[in-house]
């Protein structure tokens, strides 16, 4: 089955990008949201933005209830990142969407294979499920969503859209 958990960045990110976050029903057979990770996306910061389109996304499977880290992820990771790797190593999930560099290193470090949202954006693509990486890019700008130059770079060219 393919399975993945995923973080706030990512959501908010492709949902920014996409409009929807229906790339992600198109790719994965599940895609699991620990508590911690609703909880961000609820808060939505002082624009409440996507907070509708999560709630619209019923698909999703919202993980009941609240994860309990292990001490090193806790202690080196926000509460949605450490509950995403701690929920993949407890189901048995191999794969995990986070933007974050630490996260990232520590979910490669715990044995998971790590995507994130200009991942699932060149998947995407690459499966013809997606027109444009650089609109979905700008889109993701617009919003204020911080992509590096060099990741940018690497997806234009992966796409030949640079």
């Amino acid at each position: 089955m393919n399975r993945v958990v995923i973080n706030t960045s990512p959501l908010l990110a492709l949902m920014a990008g996409c409009g929807s976050l229906d790339l992600l029903r198109d790719l994965y057979d599940e895609v699991l949201v620990p508590p911690e990770v609703c909880e961000e996306i609820k808060v939505g910061g002082t624009t409440g933005f996507g907070a509708d389109v999560f709630d619209r996304a019923t698909w999703l499977r919202r993980w009941p209830q609240r994860i309990e880290p292990s001490a090193l992820l806790r202690n080196a990771l926000d509460r949605g990142e450490a509950a995403v790797i701690q929920l993949a190593l407890d189901e048995g999930v191999s794969r995990v969407c986070i933007d974050e560099p630490v996260g990232r290193r520590l979910a490669r470090l715990s044995g998971l294979t790590v995507t994130g949202s200009i991942g699932v954006l060149l998947r995407a693509r690459r499966e013809g499920k997606l027109v444009s990486v650089r609109q979905a890019i700008e889109r993701m700008r617009a919003r204020g969503i911080w992509l590096s130059e060099t990741v940018v770079a690497f997806a234009l060219r992966e796409t030949g859209e640079e």
